[in-house]
C-alpha cells in the first residue's frame, strides 16, 4: 500500500493511495478457501468444489467485498499513520478505469480537527442568579388548579345559559336532514364559551333555559378529522336537559383530598417544588450561556468548514420553517437572509465551543457511561410506536453516527456541570424579570459577536423571539456544534437520529362533534 499526501492547507488534506491488485487478490483468495467447504454445486460432493468454480460463481460479490475491506483497511492505516483526527467523514474516490485485477488507486479528501489546548480552569468565576419562590406565587397557583377544577350545581329555575355556565345536553347531528355517525348524544356537558366544540356551536347556545329545544346550524372547520364532515354544513337539534352554575371552590384540605393527595400543604409544597425546578431551569441557562461567552473569548482557532456548513444548515432551516409561518413569509425570509452572514459567525462560534468542551471534557474525564446511554436509548425509543421500537433501538446500535448524536447533548450537559463544579460562583438573588432580562441579553449579545457590526435597531419582541428561537431551540440555551462519533465522545446534534428511523405516532383522531 502506497499513500502520498497531496495537499496540506490550513485544516484540508488531500492523499492518493494505491492499493495493489495482490493485496485484493489474496482478499478473495482467502476468501474461497472460507467458503469452499460450505459450497454446493451438482456434480461436486460437499467441500470439493474448485477454488475456480467457487470464484465463477461468486467472484463479482467476493472482489466487492475484498475491495471495500482493503479501501477500510487502507483508510484505518491513513489516518494511523498520519496521526489524523477527521473532523468528518472522509471523501473517498475510485479512479476511473479501475477493474478487477489491476491496482486501486483512491483520492482522499478530508477536513482534520484543529489542535485546540486545554484551558486552565483555574479562577473561573461564573454569577449564579437565584429566584426565590414566593408563597404568593405558590397560592396563584394553587387558585389556578382550583379554577381548572370547579364544580357545578343546578341554576335558578328559569336562567337563561351565559358563557361560564355548563348546560347538559342531548344533540342530534344531521347533514342534509339525515342523521351522521358519531353526530349524536344524551347527557353531554357542555360549558358555554370553553370553545371545546366546533366554532359556532356554543355560541347558539347563550341565552337557552333549561327545557328548550333548539336547531342549530353549523360549519365543520375545512381541516377536521372526518372526511366526510370537512367544510360542511350541519344541523344539530338540540335538547337542554339542565343549566348549571359554577360554585365556589374552597381552596382546603379536602380539596386537596379531591386532587388524590393528602393534605392542602402536600399541594403546596408540590407546586413550590415545581416553581423552584422551573426557575432553576432558567438560572442553569443563564450560567450556561455565561460559561460560553468566557469560554468564546479566550479563545479563537480555526474551525473545518464542513462542521460550519453542517451546523449553520441546521440553524437556516430552522429560520426558514419559522420565517414560512409567520403572517408575511416573504418578508420574514427577506429579514433573515439581510442577517445570513451574522447567523453563519453563530455557526463558527458554536462549532467553535463544542470542539473545545468536547477537548476540556475528555482532558478531564467526562464520559457518558453505558448505563446512561442505555437510558436514552430507551427514553428515545419510547416516543415511537410500540411495534417501532426495537426496529429504532437496533437503528441506533448498528449506526455509530446516530449513537453519537443520541449522546451528544448529555455529554455536553456533563462538561457543561464540571465546568460548573470548578468555577468559583457567587450567588445574587434576582427577580424571574431580572433573570429573563439577563438571558435575553445574553442571547442579543451572542447575535451581536459574529459579525463584529455596530448593534442592530431594536426589534419587536416577536421577532426577537422567532431568532432567539432558533439559536437555542435544542437545548433552550447556546448549544454548541459536536464533533463527529469516530474519536470524541460529542457527536453532531441529536436532530439527525430520526432521519431514518421509524415514524412516531400519528395523533389520535378526534371525536366526531367536538375539536
Amino acid at each position: 500500500m502506497q499513500i502520498v499526501e497531496t495537499s496540506n492547507e490550513g485544516l484540508k488534506r488531500a492523499y492518493t493511495v494505491t492499493i495493489a491488485a495482490a493485496t485484493i487478490t489474496a482478499r478473495i483468495d482467502d476468501e474461497v478457501t472460507r467458503i469452499a467447504p460450505q459450497v454446493r454445486m451438482p456434480g461436486f460432493r460437499p467441500g470439493k468444489v474448485p477454488a475456480n468454480l467457487v470464484k465463477k460463481m461468486h467472484g463479482a460479490a467476493l472482489h466487492q467485498d475484498a475491495l471495500s475491506a482493503a479501501i477500510r483497511e487502507a483508510m484505518d492505516k491513513l489516518v494511523a499513520d498520519h496521526k489524523l483526527r477527521p473532523a468528518m467523514q472522509p471523501q473517498v474516490n475510485l479512479g476511473e478505469g479501475y477493474d478487477q485485477g489491476k491496482d486501486a488507486q483512491l483520492t482522499v479528501e478530508l477536513e482534520v480537527l484543529p489542535e485546540v489546548t486545554v484551558p486552565l480552569l483555574d479562577g473561573l468565576k461564573l454569577e449564579k442568579l437565584v429566584v426565590p419562590v414566593s408563597d404568593a406565587e405558590v397560592d396563584e397557583q394553587v387558585a389556578r388548579i382550583a379554577s381548572g377544577a370547579k364544580s357545578f350545581v343546578d341554576a335558578k329555575k328559569g336562567k337563561k345559559a351565559e358563557n361560564g355556565d355548563q348546560l347538559v345536553i342531548d344533540f342530534v347531528g344531521k347533514l342534509d336532514g339525515v342523521e351522521f355517525e358519531g353526530g349524536s348524544a344524551q347527557d353531554t356537558a357542555l360549558e358555554l364559551g370553553a370553545q371545546r366544540f366546533i366554532p359556532g356551536f356554543e355560541e347558539q347556545l347563550v341565552g337557552v333555559k333549561a327545557g328548550d329545544e333548539k336547531t342549530i346550524t353549523v360549519t365543520f372547520p375545512a381541516d377536521y378529522p372526518a372526511e366526510n364532515l370537512k367544510g360542511k354544513d350541519a344541523t344539530f337539534d338540540i335538547t337542554v336537559k339542565a343549566v348549571k352554575v359554577a360554585g365556589e371552590t374552597a381552596i382546603d384540605d379536602d380539596f386537596a383530598k379531591s386532587l388524590g393527595l393528602e393534605s392542602l400543604d402536600q399541594l403546596k409544597g408540590l407546586l413550590r417544588g415545581q416553581l423552584e425546578q422551573e426557575t432553576a431551569g432558567l438560572t442553569r441557562t443563564q450560567m450556561k450561556r455565561q460559561l460560553l461567552d468566557v469560554l468564546a473569548a479566550g479563545h479563537d482557532f480555526d474551525v473545518p468548514p464542513s462542521m460550519v456548513e453542517a451546523e449553520f444548515a441546521q440553524i437556516w432551516q430552522q429560520l426558514t420553517q419559522e420565517a414560512a409561518r409567520e403572517e408575511d413569509p416573504a418578508a420574514a425570509l427577506k429579514e433573515i437572509e439581510d442577517e445570513k452572514d451574522d447567523y453563519r459567525g453563530i455557526a463558527v462560534r458554536r462549532v467553535r465551543l463544542g470542539l473545545l468542551l468536547s477537548e476540556i471534557g475528555q482532558a478531564n474525564g467526562v464520559e457518558v457511561t453505558a448505563q446512561e446511554m442505555q437510558m436514552l436509548l430507551q427514553q428515545a425509543a419510547s416516543q415511537y410506536r410500540p411495534e417501532d421500537r426495537q426496529r429504532f433501538v437496533e437503528y441506533i446500535q448498528s449506526e455509530p453516527l446516530a449513537a453519537a448524536q443520541l449522546r451528544a447533548p448529555l455529554y455536553e450537559d456533563k462538561v457543561v456541570d464540571f465546568l460548573f463544579d470548578k468555577a468559583e460562583v457567587t450567588e445574587r438573588e434576582v427577580t424571574r424579570e431580572e433573570l429573563q432580562a439577563a438571558i435575553e441579553a445574553e442571547e442579543g449579545a451572542e447575535a451581536a459577536k459574529p459579525a463584529k457590526k455596530a448593534a442592530p435597531k431594536k426589534a419587536a419582541k416577536k421577532d426577537e423571539a422567532k431568532k432567539d428561537e432558533a439559536k437555542d431551540e435544542a437545548a433552550a440555551e447556546d448549544k454548541p456544534a459536536k464533533k463527529p462519533a469516530a474519536k470524541k465522545e460529542a457527536a453532531p446534534k441529536a436532530e439527525k437520529a430520526d432521519d431514518e428511523a421509524p415514524a412516531k405516532k400519528a395523533p389520535a383522531k378526534k371525536a366526531a362533534a367536538k375539536k
